[in-house]
Protein backbone atom coordinates (compact mmCIF):
# COMPACT_ATOMS: atom_id res chain seq x y z
CA UNK A 1 0.00 0.00 0.00
CA UNK A 2 1.40 3.45 -0.87
CA UNK A 3 2.48 5.64 2.01
CA UNK A 4 0.03 8.31 3.03
CA UNK A 5 -0.72 10.65 5.89
CA UNK A 6 -3.64 9.75 8.11
CA UNK A 7 -6.57 12.07 7.50
CA UNK A 8 -8.04 14.30 10.16
CA UNK A 9 -11.63 13.29 10.89
CA UNK A 10 -14.40 15.41 12.37
CA UNK A 11 -15.56 14.97 15.94
CA UNK A 12 -17.79 11.95 16.46
CA UNK A 13 -21.34 11.96 17.78
CA UNK A 14 -22.07 9.57 20.61
CA UNK A 15 -22.01 6.01 19.30
CA UNK A 16 -20.14 7.01 16.14
CA UNK A 17 -23.27 6.93 13.94
CA UNK A 18 -22.35 10.17 12.26
CA UNK A 19 -24.63 9.54 9.25
CA UNK A 20 -27.77 9.85 11.40
CA UNK A 21 -29.29 13.17 10.36
CA UNK A 22 -26.26 14.02 8.21
CA UNK A 23 -26.31 16.29 5.16
CA UNK A 24 -24.42 14.68 2.28
CA UNK A 25 -23.46 16.43 -0.94
CA UNK A 26 -23.07 14.53 -4.21
CA UNK A 27 -20.35 16.13 -6.28
CA UNK A 28 -19.86 15.23 -9.94
CA UNK A 29 -16.12 15.81 -10.05
CA UNK A 30 -15.84 16.45 -13.81
CA UNK A 31 -18.33 19.29 -13.55
CA UNK A 32 -17.33 20.96 -10.30
CA UNK A 33 -14.18 22.97 -11.05
CA UNK A 34 -11.49 22.75 -13.72
CA UNK A 35 -8.06 23.60 -12.30
CA UNK A 36 -5.87 23.15 -15.38
CA UNK A 37 -7.87 24.53 -18.31
CA UNK A 38 -8.64 21.23 -20.03
CA UNK A 39 -12.40 21.72 -19.68
CA UNK A 40 -12.88 18.91 -17.14
CA UNK A 41 -13.27 19.22 -13.40
CA UNK A 42 -10.63 17.57 -11.22
CA UNK A 43 -9.53 17.02 -7.64
CA UNK A 44 -7.38 20.16 -7.50
CA UNK A 45 -10.39 22.16 -8.62
CA UNK A 46 -12.47 20.48 -5.94
CA UNK A 47 -9.91 21.44 -3.31
CA UNK A 48 -10.09 25.06 -4.40
CA UNK A 49 -13.86 25.16 -3.76
CA UNK A 50 -14.07 23.26 -0.46
CA UNK A 51 -14.89 26.41 1.46
CA UNK A 52 -18.20 26.68 -0.37
CA UNK A 53 -19.22 23.34 1.11
CA UNK A 54 -18.03 24.14 4.62
CA UNK A 55 -19.89 27.48 4.45
CA UNK A 56 -23.00 25.63 3.35
CA UNK A 57 -22.65 23.25 6.30
CA UNK A 58 -22.56 19.79 4.69
CA UNK A 59 -21.25 16.84 6.69
CA UNK A 60 -19.89 14.64 3.93
CA UNK A 61 -19.05 14.78 0.23
CA UNK A 62 -19.83 11.88 -2.11
CA UNK A 63 -17.57 11.99 -5.17
CA UNK A 64 -18.68 10.60 -8.50
CA UNK A 65 -16.25 7.88 -9.68
CA UNK A 66 -12.61 8.86 -9.27
CA UNK A 67 -10.99 5.53 -10.16
CA UNK A 68 -9.14 4.90 -13.45
CA UNK A 69 -11.52 4.22 -16.33
CA UNK A 70 -11.75 4.37 -20.14
CA UNK A 71 -14.86 6.50 -19.50
CA UNK A 72 -17.27 4.55 -21.64
CA UNK A 73 -19.67 5.30 -18.77
CA UNK A 74 -17.72 8.19 -17.22
CA UNK A 75 -16.06 6.25 -14.44
CA UNK A 76 -18.72 3.62 -13.87
CA UNK A 77 -16.53 1.30 -15.93
CA UNK A 78 -13.58 0.82 -13.60
CA UNK A 79 -10.23 -0.45 -14.86
CA UNK A 80 -8.36 -0.16 -11.52
CA UNK A 81 -10.08 -0.12 -8.12
CA UNK A 82 -6.97 1.01 -6.24
CA UNK A 83 -6.09 4.20 -8.07
CA UNK A 84 -7.21 7.65 -9.18
CA UNK A 85 -8.14 8.55 -12.75
CA UNK A 86 -5.12 10.47 -14.13
CA UNK A 87 -7.41 13.08 -15.70
CA UNK A 88 -8.82 13.81 -12.23
CA UNK A 89 -5.58 13.83 -10.25
CA UNK A 90 -3.43 11.54 -8.13
CA UNK A 91 -3.65 9.51 -4.95
CA UNK A 92 -1.78 12.33 -3.25
CA UNK A 93 -4.48 14.77 -4.38
CA UNK A 94 -7.16 12.52 -2.94
CA UNK A 95 -5.26 12.16 0.33
CA UNK A 96 -4.99 15.94 0.51
CA UNK A 97 -8.70 16.29 -0.18
CA UNK A 98 -9.55 13.91 2.67
CA UNK A 99 -7.29 15.88 5.03
CA UNK A 100 -8.57 19.30 3.95
CA UNK A 101 -12.20 18.22 4.10
CA UNK A 102 -11.62 16.72 7.54
CA UNK A 103 -10.08 19.97 8.79
CA UNK A 104 -13.36 21.66 7.79
CA UNK A 105 -15.54 19.08 9.53
CA UNK A 106 -16.44 17.13 6.39
CA UNK A 107 -15.93 13.52 5.35
CA UNK A 108 -15.28 12.10 1.88
CA UNK A 109 -17.15 9.16 0.33
CA UNK A 110 -16.10 7.47 -2.89
CA UNK A 111 -18.23 5.77 -5.51
CA UNK A 112 -17.70 2.00 -5.64
CA UNK A 113 -18.82 -0.07 -8.64
CA UNK A 114 -18.97 -3.77 -7.63
CA UNK A 115 -21.56 -5.01 -10.14
CA UNK A 116 -19.26 -4.80 -13.15
CA UNK A 117 -15.83 -3.69 -14.29
CA UNK A 118 -14.58 -2.08 -17.45
CA UNK A 119 -13.83 -4.46 -20.32
CA UNK A 120 -10.36 -2.86 -20.10
CA UNK A 121 -9.82 -4.15 -16.55
CA UNK A 122 -6.92 -6.64 -16.39
CA UNK A 123 -9.30 -9.21 -14.87
CA UNK A 124 -11.50 -9.18 -17.97
CA UNK A 125 -8.56 -9.03 -20.35
CA UNK A 126 -7.38 -12.26 -18.77
CA UNK A 127 -10.88 -13.77 -18.83
CA UNK A 128 -11.02 -13.26 -22.60
CA UNK A 129 -7.88 -15.32 -23.10
CA UNK A 130 -9.61 -18.67 -22.66
CA UNK A 131 -12.01 -20.80 -20.67
CA UNK A 132 -9.19 -21.93 -18.40
CA UNK A 133 -7.97 -18.39 -17.64
CA UNK A 134 -7.43 -17.47 -13.99
CA UNK A 135 -10.13 -14.78 -14.11
CA UNK A 136 -12.59 -16.52 -16.42
CA UNK A 137 -14.99 -17.34 -13.59
CA UNK A 138 -14.80 -13.81 -12.24
CA UNK A 139 -17.39 -12.89 -14.88
CA UNK A 140 -20.73 -14.33 -15.97
CA UNK A 141 -20.32 -16.56 -19.03
CA UNK A 142 -22.89 -18.83 -20.66
CA UNK A 143 -23.25 -21.11 -23.65
CA UNK A 144 -25.69 -20.10 -26.38
CA UNK A 145 -29.30 -21.19 -26.36
CA UNK A 146 -30.43 -24.05 -28.58
CA UNK A 147 -31.05 -21.63 -31.44
CA UNK A 148 -27.53 -20.21 -31.10
CA UNK A 149 -28.72 -16.95 -29.59
CA UNK A 150 -28.28 -15.46 -26.09
CA UNK A 151 -28.85 -17.86 -23.18
CA UNK A 152 -31.95 -16.03 -21.91
CA UNK A 153 -34.18 -12.99 -22.44
CA UNK A 154 -32.36 -10.51 -20.23
CA UNK A 155 -31.93 -7.00 -21.63
CA UNK A 156 -29.45 -4.33 -20.62
CA UNK A 157 -30.40 -0.87 -19.40
CA UNK A 158 -30.05 0.39 -22.96
CA UNK A 159 -32.80 -1.97 -24.11
CA UNK A 160 -30.42 -4.18 -26.08
CA UNK A 161 -29.68 -7.82 -25.22
CA UNK A 162 -27.60 -8.10 -22.05
CA UNK A 163 -25.30 -10.69 -23.64
CA UNK A 164 -22.36 -10.24 -26.02
CA UNK A 165 -20.93 -13.11 -28.03
CA UNK A 166 -17.22 -13.86 -27.71
CA UNK A 167 -16.31 -15.88 -30.79
CA UNK A 168 -12.82 -17.08 -29.71
CA UNK A 169 -14.18 -18.93 -26.68
CA UNK A 170 -17.67 -19.72 -27.98
CA UNK A 171 -19.62 -18.19 -25.12
CA UNK A 172 -21.64 -15.10 -24.27
CA UNK A 173 -20.71 -12.74 -21.44
CA UNK A 174 -23.26 -10.77 -19.40
CA UNK A 175 -23.45 -6.99 -19.17
CA UNK A 176 -26.47 -5.37 -17.56
CA UNK A 177 -25.20 -2.06 -18.90
CA UNK A 178 -22.91 -1.42 -21.89
CA UNK A 179 -20.91 -4.25 -23.53
CA UNK A 180 -17.84 -2.41 -22.19
CA UNK A 181 -19.13 -3.14 -18.64
CA UNK A 182 -19.04 -6.92 -18.11
CA UNK A 183 -20.83 -8.11 -14.97
CA UNK A 184 -18.80 -9.73 -12.22
CA UNK A 185 -19.73 -13.21 -10.98
CA UNK A 186 -20.48 -12.87 -7.27
CA UNK A 187 -20.98 -16.62 -6.93
CA UNK A 188 -17.18 -16.85 -7.26
CA UNK A 189 -15.39 -16.50 -3.85
CA UNK A 190 -12.25 -14.74 -5.21
CA UNK A 191 -14.45 -11.79 -6.24
CA UNK A 192 -15.45 -11.39 -2.58
CA UNK A 193 -11.82 -11.54 -1.49
CA UNK A 194 -10.82 -8.87 -4.01
CA UNK A 195 -13.48 -6.44 -2.84
CA UNK A 196 -12.66 -6.97 0.82
CA UNK A 197 -9.14 -5.82 -0.03
CA UNK A 198 -10.48 -2.86 -2.01
CA UNK A 199 -12.59 -1.69 0.95
CA UNK A 200 -9.68 -2.05 3.37
CA UNK A 201 -7.33 -0.18 1.03
CA UNK A 202 -9.57 2.89 0.88
CA UNK A 203 -10.77 2.80 4.48
CA UNK A 204 -7.13 2.79 5.61
CA UNK A 205 -6.57 5.98 3.60
CA UNK A 206 -9.30 7.77 5.56
CA UNK A 207 -12.15 7.40 3.07
CA UNK A 208 -15.31 7.67 5.19
CA UNK A 209 -17.28 5.16 3.17
CA UNK A 210 -18.76 4.31 -0.19
CA UNK A 211 -21.83 5.00 -2.24
CA UNK A 212 -22.34 1.56 -3.77
CA UNK A 213 -23.40 1.57 -7.40
CA UNK A 214 -26.14 -0.90 -8.42
CA UNK A 215 -26.30 -2.12 -4.83
CA UNK A 216 -29.39 -4.20 -5.62
CA UNK A 217 -27.54 -6.03 -8.41
CA UNK A 218 -24.35 -8.07 -7.96
CA UNK A 219 -25.84 -11.60 -7.81
CA UNK A 220 -27.59 -13.08 -10.83
CA UNK A 221 -29.81 -16.14 -10.84
CA UNK A 222 -27.57 -19.21 -10.87
CA UNK A 223 -29.86 -20.93 -13.39
CA UNK A 224 -30.04 -17.84 -15.65
CA UNK A 225 -33.83 -18.11 -15.86
CA UNK A 226 -35.81 -15.76 -18.13
CA UNK A 227 -37.22 -12.63 -16.53
CA UNK A 228 -41.04 -12.56 -16.37
CA UNK A 229 -43.02 -9.85 -18.13
CA UNK A 230 -43.56 -6.57 -16.33
CA UNK A 231 -47.06 -6.29 -14.93
CA UNK A 232 -49.38 -3.64 -16.28
CA UNK A 233 -48.72 -0.41 -14.41
CA UNK A 234 -45.16 -1.38 -13.53
CA UNK A 235 -42.70 1.48 -13.02
CA UNK A 236 -39.08 1.99 -14.01
CA UNK A 237 -38.18 0.90 -10.47
CA UNK A 238 -39.70 -2.54 -10.94
CA UNK A 239 -38.53 -3.24 -14.46
CA UNK A 240 -37.78 -1.98 -17.93
CA UNK A 241 -38.38 -2.83 -21.57
CA UNK A 242 -41.31 -5.04 -20.67
CA UNK A 243 -39.40 -7.18 -18.15
CA UNK A 244 -39.55 -7.39 -14.39
CA UNK A 245 -36.04 -7.53 -12.91
CA UNK A 246 -36.39 -10.80 -11.01
CA UNK A 247 -33.42 -12.88 -12.09
CA UNK A 248 -30.78 -10.37 -13.26
CA UNK A 249 -30.95 -8.25 -10.07
CA UNK A 250 -32.53 -8.11 -6.59
CA UNK A 251 -31.38 -11.59 -5.66
CA UNK A 252 -31.45 -12.45 -1.92
CA UNK A 253 -27.81 -13.56 -1.86
CA UNK A 254 -26.66 -9.92 -2.11
CA UNK A 255 -27.42 -9.39 1.57
CA UNK A 256 -24.58 -11.68 2.55
CA UNK A 257 -22.18 -9.33 0.77
CA UNK A 258 -23.36 -6.35 2.79
CA UNK A 259 -23.23 -8.21 6.09
CA UNK A 260 -19.62 -9.03 5.25
CA UNK A 261 -18.82 -5.45 4.25
CA UNK A 262 -20.58 -4.00 7.29
CA UNK A 263 -18.42 -6.13 9.58
CA UNK A 264 -15.38 -4.64 7.85
CA UNK A 265 -16.75 -1.08 8.03
CA UNK A 266 -17.50 -1.42 11.75
CA UNK A 267 -13.91 -2.37 12.54
CA UNK A 268 -12.80 1.20 11.90
CA UNK A 269 -13.08 4.22 14.16
CA UNK A 270 -15.17 6.04 13.22
CA UNK A 271 -17.22 3.34 11.49
CA UNK A 272 -17.20 3.59 7.72
CA UNK A 273 -20.44 4.22 5.85
CA UNK A 274 -22.11 1.99 3.24
CA UNK A 275 -24.67 3.96 1.21
CA UNK A 276 -26.49 1.86 -1.36
CA UNK A 277 -27.95 2.73 -4.73
CA UNK A 278 -30.91 0.55 -3.84
CA UNK A 279 -33.02 0.67 -7.00
CA UNK A 280 -36.20 -0.93 -5.61
CA UNK A 281 -39.84 0.05 -5.89
CA UNK A 282 -41.08 0.11 -2.29
CA UNK A 283 -40.07 0.51 1.33
CA UNK A 284 -40.79 -3.20 1.80
CA UNK A 285 -38.10 -4.03 -0.78
CA UNK A 286 -35.73 -1.41 0.66
CA UNK A 287 -35.95 -2.57 4.28
CA UNK A 288 -33.94 -5.82 3.84
CA UNK A 289 -30.90 -3.82 2.71
CA UNK A 290 -30.62 -2.44 6.25
CA UNK A 291 -30.74 -5.98 7.66
CA UNK A 292 -30.75 -6.18 11.45
CA UNK A 293 -28.58 -3.08 11.60
CA UNK A 294 -25.85 -5.25 10.09
CA UNK A 295 -25.96 -4.39 6.36
CA UNK A 296 -26.11 -0.95 4.72
CA UNK A 297 -26.43 2.02 7.07
CA UNK A 298 -28.14 4.07 4.34
CA UNK A 299 -30.14 3.10 1.25
CA UNK A 300 -31.51 5.51 -1.34
CA UNK A 301 -35.28 5.85 -1.25
CA UNK A 302 -36.08 5.90 -4.98
CA UNK A 303 -39.88 5.78 -4.56
CA UNK A 304 -39.49 9.27 -3.06
CA UNK A 305 -37.22 10.43 -5.89
CA UNK A 306 -39.77 9.38 -8.52
CA UNK A 307 -42.89 10.46 -6.63
CA UNK A 308 -45.01 13.25 -8.06
CA UNK A 309 -44.49 16.59 -6.33
CA UNK A 310 -47.86 16.52 -4.59
CA UNK A 311 -48.79 16.34 -0.93
CA UNK A 312 -50.56 13.03 -1.41
CA UNK A 313 -47.68 11.33 -3.22
CA UNK A 314 -44.85 12.55 -0.98
CA UNK A 315 -46.80 11.94 2.24
CA UNK A 316 -47.57 8.39 1.11
CA UNK A 317 -43.87 7.61 0.63
CA UNK A 318 -42.93 9.25 3.93
CA UNK A 319 -45.59 7.30 5.83
CA UNK A 320 -44.68 4.00 4.15
CA UNK A 321 -40.98 4.57 4.85
CA UNK A 322 -41.60 5.37 8.52
CA UNK A 323 -43.87 2.37 8.98
CA UNK A 324 -41.77 -0.18 7.10
CA UNK A 325 -38.04 0.41 7.65
CA UNK A 326 -36.48 -1.22 10.72
CA UNK A 327 -36.51 0.88 13.88
CA UNK A 328 -32.73 1.34 13.68
CA UNK A 329 -32.73 2.32 9.99
CA UNK A 330 -31.88 5.83 8.85
CA UNK A 331 -33.91 6.84 5.74
CA UNK A 332 -32.37 8.87 2.91
CA UNK A 333 -34.14 11.82 1.27
CA UNK A 334 -33.02 13.28 -2.04
CA UNK A 335 -34.58 14.29 -5.35
CA UNK A 336 -31.66 14.81 -7.76
CA UNK A 337 -28.68 12.85 -8.99
CA UNK A 338 -26.51 12.20 -12.04
CA UNK A 339 -28.95 9.65 -13.46
CA UNK A 340 -32.45 11.00 -12.81
CA UNK A 341 -31.98 14.74 -13.36
CA UNK A 342 -32.45 17.77 -11.15
CA UNK A 343 -35.42 18.38 -8.88
CA UNK A 344 -35.48 22.07 -9.84
CA UNK A 345 -36.64 21.00 -13.29
CA UNK A 346 -38.40 17.66 -12.73
CA UNK A 347 -40.44 18.61 -9.65
CA UNK A 348 -40.45 22.37 -9.72
CA UNK A 349 -40.44 23.42 -13.37
CA UNK A 350 -38.07 26.26 -12.45
CA UNK A 351 -40.51 27.76 -9.90
CA UNK A 352 -38.47 29.22 -6.97
CA UNK A 353 -41.40 28.76 -4.55
CA UNK A 354 -41.50 25.04 -5.27
CA UNK A 355 -37.71 24.74 -4.98
CA UNK A 356 -37.74 26.19 -1.47
CA UNK A 357 -40.63 24.00 -0.46
CA UNK A 358 -38.97 20.85 -1.83
CA UNK A 359 -35.75 21.60 0.04
CA UNK A 360 -37.70 22.32 3.24
CA UNK A 361 -39.45 18.95 3.03
CA UNK A 362 -36.29 16.97 2.31
CA UNK A 363 -34.42 18.74 5.10
CA UNK A 364 -37.06 18.02 7.74
CA UNK A 365 -38.01 14.41 7.09
CA UNK A 366 -36.16 12.21 9.62
CA UNK A 367 -32.96 10.69 8.32
CA UNK A 368 -30.11 11.73 6.04
CA UNK A 369 -30.50 14.49 3.44
CA UNK A 370 -28.53 14.34 0.17
CA UNK A 371 -28.01 17.40 -2.01
CA UNK A 372 -26.79 17.10 -5.59
CA UNK A 373 -24.28 19.76 -6.64
CA UNK A 374 -26.17 22.87 -7.72
CA UNK A 375 -29.36 21.97 -5.83
CA UNK A 376 -28.51 24.70 -3.35
CA UNK A 377 -28.81 27.37 -6.05
CA UNK A 378 -31.65 25.78 -8.00
CA UNK A 379 -29.58 24.72 -11.00
CA UNK A 380 -31.89 23.35 -13.68
CA UNK A 381 -31.38 20.57 -16.19
CA UNK A 382 -29.59 21.87 -19.28
CA UNK A 383 -30.82 20.99 -22.76
CA UNK A 384 -27.68 19.47 -24.31
CA UNK A 385 -27.77 19.40 -28.13
CA UNK A 386 -27.43 15.88 -29.54
CA UNK A 387 -24.09 16.67 -31.15
CA UNK A 388 -22.66 17.68 -27.75
CA UNK A 389 -23.96 14.72 -25.73
CA UNK A 390 -21.26 12.72 -23.94
CA UNK A 391 -23.18 9.89 -22.26
CA UNK A 392 -23.15 6.69 -24.37
CA UNK A 393 -25.85 5.11 -22.21
CA UNK A 394 -28.49 7.64 -23.24
CA UNK A 395 -27.02 9.24 -26.39
CA UNK A 396 -29.70 10.27 -28.85
CA UNK A 397 -32.42 9.01 -26.53
CA UNK A 398 -31.01 5.47 -26.48
CA UNK A 399 -33.33 3.16 -24.62
CA UNK A 400 -36.07 5.76 -24.61
CA UNK A 401 -34.39 7.73 -21.83
CA UNK A 402 -33.58 11.44 -21.87
CA UNK A 403 -29.87 12.16 -21.93
CA UNK A 404 -28.35 11.99 -18.48
CA UNK A 405 -25.99 14.77 -19.57
CA UNK A 406 -28.76 17.25 -18.75
CA UNK A 407 -27.90 16.97 -15.04
CA UNK A 408 -24.11 16.64 -15.36
CA UNK A 409 -23.29 20.08 -16.73
CA UNK A 410 -20.72 22.38 -15.09
CA UNK A 411 -21.41 24.11 -11.78
CA UNK A 412 -22.45 27.77 -11.97
CA UNK A 413 -19.99 29.70 -9.82
CA UNK A 414 -20.49 33.10 -11.42
CA UNK A 415 -22.21 34.80 -14.35
CA UNK A 416 -19.30 34.50 -16.80
CA UNK A 417 -19.81 32.47 -20.01
CA UNK A 418 -18.14 29.41 -18.47
CA UNK A 419 -19.87 29.97 -15.15
CA UNK A 420 -16.47 30.21 -13.45
CA UNK A 421 -16.00 26.50 -14.07
CA UNK A 422 -12.93 26.81 -16.31
CA UNK A 423 -10.52 29.42 -17.56
CA UNK A 424 -9.39 29.09 -21.15
CA UNK A 425 -10.70 25.57 -21.67
CA UNK A 426 -13.92 24.61 -23.41
CA UNK A 427 -16.26 23.00 -20.86
CA UNK A 428 -16.75 19.30 -21.53
CA UNK A 429 -20.53 19.84 -21.50
CA UNK A 430 -22.55 23.01 -22.19
CA UNK A 431 -22.77 25.29 -19.19
CA UNK A 432 -26.33 26.50 -19.66
CA UNK A 433 -27.23 30.00 -18.42
CA UNK A 434 -25.05 30.83 -15.41
CA UNK A 435 -26.21 34.45 -15.43
CA UNK A 436 -29.66 33.25 -14.33
CA UNK A 437 -28.40 31.12 -11.47
CA UNK A 438 -24.95 31.17 -9.85
CA UNK A 439 -23.20 31.00 -6.50
CA UNK A 440 -21.63 34.46 -6.56
CA UNK A 441 -24.89 36.30 -7.10
CA UNK A 442 -26.77 34.24 -4.54
CA UNK A 443 -23.99 34.41 -1.96
CA UNK A 444 -24.39 38.18 -2.00
CA UNK A 445 -28.18 38.01 -1.60
CA UNK A 446 -29.43 37.03 1.88
CA UNK A 447 -32.84 36.27 0.38
CA UNK A 448 -31.49 33.80 -2.19
CA UNK A 449 -32.11 30.07 -2.43
CA UNK A 450 -28.46 29.49 -1.48
CA UNK A 451 -28.87 31.33 1.81
CA UNK A 452 -32.20 29.58 2.39
CA UNK A 453 -30.51 26.18 1.93
CA UNK A 454 -27.79 27.16 4.36
CA UNK A 455 -30.40 28.32 6.88
CA UNK A 456 -32.20 24.98 6.54
CA UNK A 457 -29.01 23.04 7.23
CA UNK A 458 -28.18 25.22 10.24
CA UNK A 459 -31.70 24.77 11.59
CA UNK A 460 -31.41 20.98 11.24
CA UNK A 461 -28.23 20.97 13.26
CA UNK A 462 -29.52 23.39 15.92
CA UNK A 463 -32.98 21.92 16.48
CA UNK A 464 -32.84 18.26 15.50
CA UNK A 465 -30.71 15.49 16.99
CA UNK A 466 -28.47 12.74 15.68
CA UNK A 467 -31.02 10.21 16.90
CA UNK A 468 -33.74 9.02 14.57
CA UNK A 469 -36.77 11.28 14.96
CA UNK A 470 -40.27 9.84 14.97
CA UNK A 471 -42.37 10.86 11.97
CA UNK A 472 -46.05 11.56 12.57
CA UNK A 473 -48.45 12.81 9.92
CA UNK A 474 -50.89 15.32 11.44
CA UNK A 475 -52.81 16.65 8.45
CA UNK A 476 -53.20 15.67 4.82
CA UNK A 477 -55.93 17.78 3.29
CA UNK A 478 -55.78 18.54 -0.41
CA UNK A 479 -52.41 20.19 -0.89
CA UNK A 480 -51.76 20.78 2.81
CA UNK A 481 -49.38 18.34 4.47
CA UNK A 482 -48.53 18.81 8.14
CA UNK A 483 -46.20 16.48 10.01
CA UNK A 484 -44.06 16.33 13.12
CA UNK A 485 -40.56 14.94 13.21
CA UNK A 486 -38.73 15.07 16.51
CA UNK A 487 -38.92 18.63 17.88
CA UNK A 488 -40.08 20.14 14.60
CA UNK A 489 -43.53 20.70 13.17
CA UNK A 490 -43.66 21.20 9.40
CA UNK A 491 -46.52 22.57 7.31
CA UNK A 492 -46.25 22.41 3.53
CA UNK A 493 -48.80 23.72 1.06
CA UNK A 494 -48.28 21.89 -2.23
CA UNK A 495 -51.12 23.61 -4.05
CA UNK A 496 -51.92 26.64 -6.17
CA UNK A 497 -54.37 27.94 -3.55
CA UNK A 498 -53.71 29.27 -0.02
CA UNK A 499 -54.00 26.95 2.98
CA UNK A 500 -55.45 28.55 6.14
CA UNK A 501 -53.02 28.55 9.03
CA UNK A 502 -55.75 27.74 11.59
CA UNK A 503 -55.50 24.14 10.37
CA UNK A 504 -52.12 23.90 12.11
CA UNK A 505 -52.16 22.17 15.52
CA UNK A 506 -52.85 24.53 18.40
CA UNK A 507 -49.69 23.44 20.24
CA UNK A 508 -47.38 24.70 17.47
CA UNK A 509 -44.72 26.99 18.86
CA UNK A 510 -42.38 29.58 17.41
CA UNK A 511 -42.03 29.65 13.65
CA UNK A 512 -38.36 28.98 12.91
CA UNK A 513 -38.28 29.25 9.12
CA UNK A 514 -40.74 30.05 6.38
CA UNK A 515 -40.26 29.81 2.63
CA UNK A 516 -42.38 32.90 1.89
CA UNK A 517 -42.42 36.39 3.36
CA UNK A 518 -44.92 35.46 6.09
CA UNK A 519 -47.07 38.53 5.61
CA UNK A 520 -50.24 36.59 4.79
CA UNK A 521 -52.36 34.98 7.57
CA UNK A 522 -52.21 31.71 5.63
CA UNK A 523 -49.76 29.51 3.83
CA UNK A 524 -49.46 30.95 0.36
CA UNK A 525 -49.47 28.61 -2.65
CA UNK A 526 -46.30 26.46 -2.57
CA UNK A 527 -45.24 27.82 0.81
CA UNK A 528 -43.98 25.93 3.83
CA UNK A 529 -42.90 26.63 7.36
CA UNK A 530 -41.06 24.97 10.22
CA UNK A 531 -42.14 25.58 13.80
CA UNK A 532 -41.22 24.18 17.17
CA UNK A 533 -43.62 21.40 17.93
CA UNK A 534 -44.36 22.61 21.43
CA UNK A 535 -45.42 20.37 24.30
Amino acid sequence: MPEHTAAQTPAEPEGGRWWQGAVLYQLYVRSWQDSNGDGYGDLRGLLSRLDHLSWLGVDAIWLSPTMPSPDQDWGYDVSDYLGVHPELGTLADLDELIREAGSRGMRVLLDLVPNHTSSAHPWFADALSGKDAEHRDWYVWADPAADGGPPNNWVSFTGDPAWTWHEPTGQFYLHNFLPAQPDLNWWHPPVHDAFRQILEFWFARGVAGFRIDVAHGLYKDALLRDNPPLEEGGTRLSGAYGQKMVYNANRPEVHGVYRDWRAIADRYQPPRLLLGETWVSSAAELAPFYGQDDELQLGFNFPFVFAEFTAEALAAVAADTAATLPATACPVWTASNHDVGRFASRWCGGDPRKMRLALLIMATLPGAFVLYYGDEIGMPDVAVPPDLERDPMTAGGLGGQPSRDRARTPMHWDASPSGGFTGAGKPWLPVGDPAACNVAAQRGDPGSLLHFTRDLIRLRKAEATQDLARYEQLTLDGGLWVYQTGPLLVAANLADTPAPLPQLPAQAGEVLLRTGDGREPALAPWEGLIARAGQ
